[in-house]
Formats: structure tokens, sequence, C-alpha cells
């Protein structure tokens, strides 16, 4: 008589498929609401608080550590609770009311800070829980926060019309996360080998992030040039899912990440290779994510903001750097590098765990 399947044994035998035509609303609902959060968010801080700009720096640093460095724990406590719609609402109009209420600089920059960590946490979870083990949709939900951070710099004063359209996404969000399929869990590939994977990911992406910041661009100067770049980078993040998804991880590092290292390294002087270059790089970012996501496929949240709270240290580290020469390319080549070969252990190793799982 054949033994029957626990709900765990069909997760790990389920095969990976594409996101039913449903769940694209949801999808593109919150990629929208990503896009005017981190506008909202960079139009607070930048445009909205009364301080000198000794206190705006202060300002800008706990922001920023607070919206990428708590994403860790905020995914933690999120992938106990399992309210990921609940919470990527309350966050929204956490982040509305750090922008209009008459609050102190430093209780609205708190408010958009923890609102950001909890929105970008809860989406990811979302996208992930729904994509059918693939990529490409998330690429499509990181893709458009580099947009929202460059019109919210460039223009915040536009910051009300991004809080109206904010608060109708809030509106939105839960409804539409009701009418979506069940979240659907990718076969568990995190057998006994892959463990160190994601620690080596998480450490990839601080040091692909110092090498990518220690480097400047003198070219960038003006709102349209850094539109075009903002471009380039949403192009890069939206492509990347879509390219794992057809060539897998490995080919896709292989051939995004060694341009890339070349281009940023020692043509940052001319914006076309520049720009090539900062589109293959972030070609990466989805499939690092998607590598955290199938390492542990029962934490969501946790793979989404591990990758964020190691991607501001890196951040802090280059941007204080003072190389040049043959030591800023060095520091560029072996940052990258780095994040390259750890691409290719983990897709190895976790790999080597579905095929173990498989086995048995």
């Amino acid at each position: 008589m054949p033994r029957i399947m626990n709900r765990a044994e069909r997760l790990h035998t389920r095969k990976i498929h594409a996101p039913p035509a449903g769940l694209y609303a949801l999808l593109m609902l919150d990629s929208l609401s990503h896009l005017l959060v981190d506008a909202l968010c960079a139009a607070t801080v930048l445009g909205g608080l009364r301080a000198s700009s000794e206190e705006l720096s202060a300002f800008i640093l706990v922001y920023n550590t607070l919206a990428f460095s708590t994403q860790c724990l905020v995914g933690l406590a999120a992938d106990r609770l399992r309210r990921h719609a609940v919470s990527a609402s309350a966050s929204i109009l956490l982040i509305v009311a750090g922008f209009a209420l008459p609050l102190p600089s430093v209780l609205r920059v708190c408010c958009v800070g923890v609102g950001n960590s909890v929105f970008h946490v809860a989406g990811g979870a979302m996208t992930l829980e729904r994509s059918g083990g693939r990529a490409g949709a998330l690429g499509v939900f990181v893709a458009p926060g580099a947009i929202g951070l460059a019109l919210g710099t460039l223009w915040p004063e536009l910051g009300a019309v991004f809080a109206a359209l904010l608060a109708l996404c809030a509106l939105a969000v839960i409804p539409l996360e009701r009418r979506a399929p069940e979240p659907d869990t990718p076969p568990a590939e995190d057998g006994g080998e892959s463990e160190l994977a994601v620690p080596l990911l998480a450490l990839a992406v601080a040091v692909r992030a110092v090498g990518g910041s220690a480097v400047s661009f003198p070219w960038k100067s003006g709102a349209a040039l850094s539109l075009l770049t903002v471009l380039f980078v949403f192009a890069g993040k939206t492509a990347g899912g879509w390219v794992c998804d057809r060539l897998g991880a490995r080919r896709t590092a292989l051939l995004s990440i060694i341009p890339a290292a070349l281009l940023i390294a020692f043509c940052s002087a001319w914006a076309v290779p520049s720009l090539i270059g900062q589109f293959a790089l972030n070609l990466t970012m989805p499939v690092t994510l998607w590598l955290l996501y199938r390492a542990m496929p029962d934490a969501p949240a946790f793979a989404f903001g591990l990758a964020a709270s190691a991607l501001w240290p890196g951040t802090i580290a280059g941007q204080l750097m003072t190389l040049t020469g043959p030591a800023l390319w060095g520091c560029v080549l072996v940052s990258f590098l780095f994040g390259l070969w750890a691409i290719l252990y983990a897709e190895k190793k976790i790999g080597e765990g579905r095929k173990e799982h498989e086995a048995d």
C-alpha cells in the first residue's frame, strides 16, 4: 500500500512553476508601493525636516540604519506572524504619518525609517511566497525602489502627492492579497551542505557593496545623468530575475559580475561603460535574494531582510574609503569576484541539497 506523504514532503516534491496570472495585480501593486515608499521616505528626510546641514547628515544616518539594518530582525518577526499584507499596509500608513503629522524631526525620521524596513520585508516576503520559486517576480518588486529614491531626492516637494498615492495603496493591499491564490512554498533545497550558503551570500552582499561604493563617477552630475543612472539600475534589477529564470543563477552571475567588475573598476570616468557596468552589476541583486530564499524557503521575510541588513554596513565602509589607482581597482575586482564565488558556491550546494531531498 503506498504511503501518504505529509505536508512537508508534498512541499519538498512540488515542482517550481510560474505564478498564476491573478497574482500579477498584487505584484504590480507591491512594486508601485515600493516606488512610492522610497520616494516619500526620501522626500520626508531631505525636504520635510527643519534641520541644519549637520543635523540633516545625522538624520540621514539614523534613517538608513533603521531602514536597512533592522530588516533581518523584522524578517524574523514577520516569519512568525505570517501577516505580510497587514504589515505592509500598516508600514505604509506609518510612513505617511511620519511625513504628514507635525512630529519632532527625530520622530519623523524614526517613523519613515521603521516603516521602510517593515514594508520592504513584508512586500519582499509576499513576492517570494507567490513567485512559484522563480526569480522574475522578485526583480520586478525590487527594481522600482531606485526610481522612487531618485524622485524623492530630486523633487521632495512632491511629497504630498507620494503620500496620497501611498494611502490608496495601503487601502488596496489587504483586499488584493486576500483575493490572490494562497502562498506557495518551493521545493525545500536546504540540505546540510547548503548551510554555509546563507552567511556566504550575506557576506558577499556586504563585500560587493564595499567595492561598488568605493568608486566615484565624475561624469554623474545633474538631474538628467542621475536619472539615467537610475534607469540603468532599474533595468538591471528588473532583467536580473528573468535572466536568472532563463539561464540559471550560475550563468547569470558569470555573464554579469565579470563585465561589471571590469567596467566599474577601470572605466568609471566615462559614462557609457559605467552605465553598462551598473546594469550588469544589478542583474545579480535578484539572483542573490532568490538563492537566499531557496536556501531557507520557510523564512522568506528573513531571507529578504538579511540581504538588506548586510548591504548597509558594506555601503558605509565603501563610502569611507579614499582609494585611488591600483588600490581601488583591486578593491573592486576582489569584492566583485568574491560575490561571484559566493553565488557559484551557493548555487552548487543548494542544488546538491535538493538532489539529496529528491533521493530521499
